[in-house]
């Protein structure tokens, strides 16, 4: 039997998320009786659990700061152990919405304007109010650098931008970035190839952690994509490049807008959500992948780094 250790919780904000995660792949490869499997959340004792339990592979479902940030792979690649997701650097530099977008701009791949702030600055109200403006331009958007699912993400304008940042002061930066309207599409990348697209039309303002995570808010989720061939073709390999500039490994969903003809790329995330409500799996069944095949795809493409 093959021994799989899940690992799920975690220490973030999105530590609800990870669990309802776990519980989905738990729950699907439980079925498979060629499986021993384990699920920890990775608290002190987490080293002598893994030493003790000596799995195959260590399946990451981990979301957020200390699970997708290259923290746990470092552990991970110490114990010289096989793992599921994107690399320690690569996952570091994901998770960092300013470095992440620099390697985009880089590579002429569209992105929105942005700025980074930071709290120790103590710039003048008014005149950030006109920087911003002058830069960027409202209306914004404000978000931390370097968690996930659009937590204590914020549309702002001129009238409500510092009542929200004094919300995320305890981030000590974050990133400021001009709002683009239009259309919300999300790639798909599984094992370095195009698994397909999917939009979102959220009844909220934008498809924030309540439009992701909560079904009363009834997300509209649209697929096929009503775009054209060329049109589809261009923000997939986007996508397909994002992956393969950030080194990702295994499974990456990478989040557009598309506006005026141009698709933006708002970011990479390295390890996406599998609950009942996520991308990946619904864009995975459209193409004929099953949740179960699905994750044996990711345990395929676990290795450590050389």
């Amino acid at each position: 039997m093959k021994k799989i250790l899940i690992l799920a919780g975690g220490y973030s904000k999105e530590k609800e998320i990870s669990i309802k995660t776990a519980k989905s792949v738990f729950r699907e490869l439980n079925k498979d009786k060629k499986y021993n499997i384990k699920a920890v959340n990775p608290d002190g004792k987490f080293i002598e659990v893994l030493r003790k339990f000596k799995p195959n592979t260590v399946l990451n479902l981990l979301h957020g700061r200390y699970g997708e940030d290259g923290y746990i792979q470092a552990i991970l690649e110490s114990e010289k152990v096989k793992y599921t997701h994107s690399g320690v650097l690569s996952s570091s530099i994901a998770i960092d919405k300013e470095l992440s977008k620099k390697i985009f701009i880089k590579n002429n791949i569209l992105t929105p304007k942005y700025l980074k702030y930071s709290y120790k600055s103590n710039i003048n109200k008014l005149k950030l109010i006109n920087n911003l403006q002058k830069v960027i331009g409202f209306p914004l958007v404000v978000k931390p650098l370097n968690e996930g699912s659009s937590v204590n993400v914020f549309i702002c304008n001129k009238y409500n931008i510092l009542r929200t940042l004094k919300k995320l002061n305890e981030y000590g930066e974050i990133l400021i970035e001009k709002y683009i309207p239009g259309r919300e599409i999300q790639v798909a990348i599984l094992s370095n190839r195009i698994l397909g697209a999917i939009e979102l039309k959220p009844k909220r303002k934008f498809y924030d952690y309540v439009a992701k995570y909560n079904p009363k808010a009834k997300t509209e989720h649209i697929i096929p994509v009503d775009l054209t061939k060329t049109q589809y073709k261009k923000v997939t390999n986007i996508a397909l490049r994002a992956h393969k500039l950030l080194k990702c490994r295994g499974v990456s969903r990478s989040d557009f807008r598309f506006y005026q003809n141009k698709f933006y790329l708002l970011e990479t995330n390295t390890q996406p959500g599998m609950t009942s409500l996520s991308l990946v799996p619904e864009i995975a069944k459209f193409n004929n992948i099953t949740f179960k095949n699905l994750i044996k795809k990711i345990l395929e493409d676990a290795s450590i780094e050389k």
